[in-house]
């Protein structure tokens, strides 16, 4: 006899497998950013003491590949948990991003890659407008607060409140 006959089953989504609701597109952002800021940081190594070069460059390659795989992470909690078939037939590009992002951190993680890790960003930056669309909010690209000189995507204030 199956229990679970007597009990209503319903499905339960969210990236903690505790039914939150909360997902946010801002970690793979902030992360590409890193990736770009590590080899930003990376190109700039002196090399006048070649042991404190050694462990530098062990150190920022460590943490662009530690946040490759965050942004890889944060498109699969999107992915896998939060889009839903409703989200790919809206926005037909979805699936093509949120693969070609898993397939960039990958690359700027085996590779010193300014371009991959640029366009990692604009990826995540498409993911991030189509995640605040598909919530029906607004979304702004405005300069990011970090030293990669780039921008970020952040929900838009809807009309009439203060920024």
């Amino acid at each position: 006899m199956n229990i679970l006959k007597f009990f209503k089953l319903q499905t339960a989504y969210a990236h903690c497998d505790i039914p939150c609701g909360i997902y946010d597109p801002h970690g793979a952002q902030m992360a590409a950013h890193t990736v770009i800021r590590m080899n930003q940081l990376l190109s700039e190594v002196d090399r006048t003491d070649e042991t404190k070069a050694e462990h530098d460059i062990a150190r920022m390659t460590h943490v662009k590949e530690e946040h490759g795989h965050i942004v890889e992470d944060e498109l699969g909690t999107l992915e896998n948990d939060y889009f839903k078939e409703e989200h790919y037939k809206t926005y037909p590009q979805l699936k093509e991003l949120l693969a070609k992002g898993v397939k960039l951190s990958v690359s700027t993680r085996q590779h010193i890659d300014m371009e991959a890790a640029k366009e990692l960003l604009e990826t995540t930056m498409k993911i991030a407008e189509i995640f605040y669309k598909s919530k029906g909010l607004e979304s702004a690209r405005v300069k990011a607060p970090y030293p990669t000189g780039l921008e970020i995507v952040v929900p838009a204030s809807p009309r009439g409140e203060q920024k």
